[in-house]
């Protein structure tokens, strides 16, 4: 599966970038040559120039500096919604993919149910009940996007117990939780890495909607969607404010998606291998 990966060069490219934007989140303090809540009166829409090399904003703000702190909480959000929802499918996948029934009829309808539901609207009604933040945008969006996952387990799931090695496991006396956890679960989450690597794109993408509509991530703690929101007012006179977060925001999920199909490739041909068996 790696040597498939590492031969593709655009995913190898979008991995460095992904690098790249990480040690940007964990080294923001070192990386950005200003304090990015710092309001400099002085440099009111500054365009790009070598004290600021991306512009400033309306309040006067170094932009990349904001960009790169921006990174922290935008990734943040990402990685931490989608393991929410990865965990939320997994437990629901595993559960309807094992007993079967009635207890999975139950469980994939009220999947169904919420998939019934546009993600975006869901999301909207329950920020406007609870308060926002950024830890209630990581929950809420982690809590609306675990269907996919929770039936790409139960598929593999459905296929893996009839196996002999869940047989041997069964006539030895292990339980159903040391079945699911050690036997089916670590065999059915090829899928759901690629799921998961996709996931992490579009949870950006979403918190970024989010912040520009002005319910996300609240100022002054700087994030790739808020910044976009300072811009829209100044686009026409002030290009910059909007271009550069877009353009970070873009590559990004850009990028997760690119290695996601990648990922996928290269996986895909490991599943064949494993169905045909």
């Amino acid at each position: 599966m790696i040597s498939e990966f590492l031969r593709n060069k655009m995913a190898l490219a979008c991995l460095v970038f992904i690098s790249a934007m990480l040690l940007f989140a964990l080294f923001a303090p070192a990386i950005a040559p200003y304090d990015p809540t710092h309001i400099d009166t002085k440099n009111i829409l500054a365009g790009p120039s070598n004290s600021h090399i991306f512009g400033t904003d309306t309040l006067g703000r170094d932009i990349f500096s904001r960009v790169v702190y921006g990174s922290r909480i935008s990734l943040s959000i990402g990685f931490i919604a989608v393991g929410i929802a990865v965990f939320i499918g997994v437990v629901f996948g595993s559960i309807a993919g094992y007993y079967g029934g009635r207890l999975d009829y139950i469980l994939m309808r009220f999947v169904d149910m919420m998939l019934c539901f546009p993600t975006l609207f869901l999301i909207l009604a329950v920020i406007a009940i609870l308060e926002p933040s950024i830890f209630n945008i990581m929950i809420v969006i982690g809590a609306t996007g675990w269907m996919g996952v929770a039936r790409l387990v139960r598929a593999e799931i459905l296929s893996l117990k009839e196996r002999d090695y869940v047989t041997c496991a069964r006539v030895m006396g292990a339980s159903d939780v040391w079945i699911i956890t050690r036997h089916l679960i670590p065999n059915a989450i090829a899928p759901v890495l690629v799921s998961a690597t996709l996931g992490i794109g579009g949870a950006i993408l979403l918190e970024s909607a989010l912040s520009f509509l002005g319910i996300g991530v609240q100022p002054p703690t700087p994030s790739w969607g808020n910044i976009l929101m300072d811009g829209k007012s100044t686009l026409g006179v002030a290009w910059w404010v909007t271009v550069f977060p877009g353009i970070f925001i873009m590559l990004t999920v850009l990028s997760y998606n690119v290695i996601g199909e990648a990922l996928r490739d290269a996986i895909e041909p490991r599943l064949k291998t494993r169905a045909s068996s």
